[in-house]
């Protein structure tokens, strides 16, 4: 079977082939198969190997170490593009929730929106398309109308005052006392 999602070699029930554990083996398989829900180059040829889990031999592992050298294509090439996508996420639901509050005869301009990466400040920020910026998607390029129009203005926090790691990632007890007291949230120890 010569599929670009398959390996290269035969996959099939090896009894003469020497076994090898089978705790490593599944191991891999769970890895692989966690990886496939954002991976579907690899589920085929994951789901083919995952048949041999009862009683894996050497060829078995040999063909999932080969799907664990696939290279994967970037889906952004730097920190910049993603925070530039994320931030122009964040200005369509700004933009939504201030269309809801004018039904409330609540009016707002220049909106702030605070980013930790100064690339992607930059690219909203510049109105012509350059090379390592021309491949990003045009529906993420929205924020750039708005920063253009003075309707949102993004500054620059650094990544220690970033309020909103607080619902994003784990942090250690102290990390965590500072933002909710950043926030003017109570404590109730």
């Amino acid at each position: 079977m010569k599929t670009p999602m398959a390996p290269p070699f035969k996959i099939h029930v090896d009894p003469t082939g020497t076994p090898v554990d089978i705790t490593n083996y599944r191991g891999m398989i769970g890895s692989l198969l966690y990886l496939t829900a954002r991976r579907h180059d690899i589920m085929y040829a994951t789901c083919l190997c995952a048949r041999y889990q009862a009683n894996p031999k050497e060829s078995h592992l040999a063909a999932v170490k080969h799907i664990f050298r696939k290279k994967q294509n970037p889906v952004s090439t730097s920190n910049a593009e993603a925070e530039y996508v994320a931030a122009g996420s964040c200005c369509a639901q700004i933009f939504w929730m201030k269309n809801q509050l004018q039904d409330y005869d609540k009016f707002y301009s220049q909106i702030p929106i605070l980013c930790d990466n100064s690339g992607a400040i930059a690219i909203a920020n510049n109105p012509v398309l350059h090379s390592r910026s021309k491949h990003i998607d045009i529906r993420y390029h929205f924020i750039r109308d708005h920063v253009s129009k003075s309707d949102i203005e993004l500054h620059f926090i650094p990544t220690d005052l970033q309020l909103a790691d607080l619902f994003a990632k784990p942090l250690d007890e102290t990390r965590f006392n500072f933002l909710v007291g950043s926030l003017g949230m109570l404590n109730f120890e």
